[in-house]
């Protein structure tokens, strides 16, 4: 009893440092409370609340204009009814496809507040993709954006217009908007107490066919106060969330904004140089990114004039940022970048300060409260300090488990594995040197990708870098890297500039054995790089 009184005075501290938690008429409480136990632990309940809190606080920025708490609850409930009319209740499962807007949010909360499941859909997937996942994960309704025309042919489920794109037709004749569905406003009665609903988030799908992720939403404020306990994320803030909401870091920042009464900046199609002009002209505080984007708004704030002083927090979250990018974005907006490592599966499991990147550009941090870090060998025993090993994580956020049947995580001693490697330093901070399945043995020694890319980063009129490893006749494996120049004319970044830094810094069997200049690394929506991708380029110069 002890243990968990102090367990939870050490998670309701940070969340009380935020602003989120203060003194409200007990009327007012009252109504956040029968919100509480109506919708339970959803986005609809987030939303409910903060508008029973703040009704009249502007709850979303976005392309189509502003709509306050109260608005957007009021819409959502619309929704929900339109939708129990037309069959969609707690035995339906939703899919949904759409760019950052508002539609997001009212298709999710509408959903849940019939009980029925939510898949977020990756707007990145190919026509055959989109009908792979919509089969494996049985949607009976698809809300999707007009400019997904792929949508209209899949036979079999029924269709829901999210945004209206001026120059794109209907996805169908006779599939209704949903600003249509709200406008009819039925008189049909809502569930008090639906079906808590899930969100299945699919997987980044760099290494084959996304697979769905089921979540459990938090029964308690230990996940919140574990972002808290190392980012100063304030209460009633503007956030202007630029990573893709479909995907669980830019869908978990607009919840928990949402959850804490701030009003949330949302822009259809990411520009960077739209990013800081919304910055300036909303006094954004929080920034949520994933690294692509943040090496583009550092690109463009280097010819675009703006104020960018309301910055306090950039939360990164989603691949490694390279050190270059760190070491610019500290040196133009100051002390604000956290960097946060995790995934899908196991939420957040480290997070880097802006004192710990300054000193450690390369590092992922510490474990938040609550989350516990191991370093394994293959047989699940703890290697030795410092040493790589396969990243296991235990915290009260770790996934359900896949929807699609046969796949699954390693599990050990409770905590599950990443599948990246990483060492943990003397000073308790954690490094990454890649994928687990994309170590390398090259004639007999073992080499991380990872590592190599760091160095290349770091050379002169470098913008991008990845490095992977490739079948070899001779070396089993060999490591080709794919390199994008600042400027592609340069005379000084070449394939012997390259190896000659990677030879200097590394061990001799790190060296690439090829380096190949590209305009663009192949990257998915969530801006991770594909290595299947590269791989296909090597493949078919092998076969000509």
């Amino acid at each position: 009893m002890v243990k968990s009184a102090v367990e939870l005075a050490k998670g309701v501290a940070p969340i009380v440092r935020s602003g989120a938690l203060r003194p409200m008429s007990p009327a007012k409480l009252a109504r956040m409370g029968v919100a509480a136990v109506r919708w339970d632990v959803t986005p609809g309940m987030a939303i409910a609340m903060t508008a029973r809190r703040y009704p009249d606080r502007t709850a979303i920025i976005d392309d189509a204009g502003s709509v306050t708490y109260r608005r957007l609850d009021e819409e959502i409930d619309a929704l929900a009814r339109a939708m129990l009319v037309r069959g969609i209740d707690d035995k339906a499962k939703v899919a949904i496809l759409c760019r950052n807007h508002r539609g997001f949010l009212h298709a999710v909360a509408a959903a849940g507040r019939v009980g029925a499941d939510q898949v977020l859909v990756n707007t990145g997937l190919s026509g055959d993709q989109l009908a792979t996942v919509l089969r494996e994960q049985r949607v009976d309704v698809l809300v999707a954006d007009s400019e997904f025309t792929t949508a209209a042919g899949i036979e079999g489920i029924q269709l829901i217009q999210a945004w209206s794109n001026e120059g794109y037709p209907r996805l169908r004749d006779g599939v209704p908007t949903i600003d249509e569905l709200i406008a009819r406003d039925t008189e049909h009665r809502l569930p008090f107490r639906p079906r808590v609903a899930h969100s299945i988030i699919l997987t980044s799908g760099t290494t084959g066919a996304p697979k769905g992720a089921l979540r459990t939403n938090p029964r308690n404020p230990m996940p919140g106060a574990a972002l808290l306990s190392r980012i100063p994320f304030r209460a009633g803030s503007t956030d202007l969330v630029c990573a893709p909401i479909f995907h669980s870091w830019g869908f978990g920042a607009l919840i928990s904004s949402i959850a804490m009464g701030c009003t949330v900046v949302l822009q259809r199609n990411f520009l960077a140089r739209e990013a800081l002009h919304a910055i300036e002209a909303h006094r954004v505080r929080t920034l949520i990114v994933v690294p692509i984007m943040l090496s583009r708004i550092i690109d463009a704030s280097a010819d675009t004039d703006t104020d960018t002083s309301s910055l306090d927090v950039i939360a990164a979250c989603g691949s490694a940022i390279a050190a270059p990018v760190v070491r610019e974005t500290l040196r133009r907006f100051g002390p604000v970048l956290y960097n946060i490592y995790g995934s899908t599966e196991v939420s957040f499991a480290t997070i880097a300060t802006p004192d710990e990147l300054a000193a450690h550009p390369t590092t992922s941090g510490r474990a938040p409260l609550g989350t516990t870090i191991a370093i394994l060998d293959p047989a699940g025993r703890p290697v030795s300090a410092g040493a790589v090993g396969e990243i296991f994580v235990g915290n009260g956020m770790l996934f359900d488990g896949y929807t699609r049947q046969g796949a699954g995580k390693k599990v050990v001693d409770g905590l599950m594995a990443t599948g990246d490697l990483g060492r943990i330093g003397a000073d308790g901070l954690l490094f990454l040197d890649g994928r687990a399945d994309d170590m390398v043995v090259s004639g007999g020694e073992n080499v991380y990708p990872n590592e190599v890319e760091q160095v290349i980063a770091e050379i002169e009129g470098v913008a991008e870098v990845a490095v992977i490893g490739v079948p070899d006749v001779e070396f089993g494996h060999r490591l080709a890297a794919f390199v994008v120049r600042q400027d592609p004319r340069s005379a000084t970044v070449t394939a012997e500039a390259v190896t000659a830094v990677v030879k200097q810094r590394l061990a001799r069997f790190s060296v690439p054995r090829e380096v190949r200049f590209v305009d663009a690394l192949p990257r998915n929506t969530t801006g991770k790089v594909v290595p299947r991708l590269l791989r296909e380029i090597v493949e078919a110069d092998e076969v000509q």
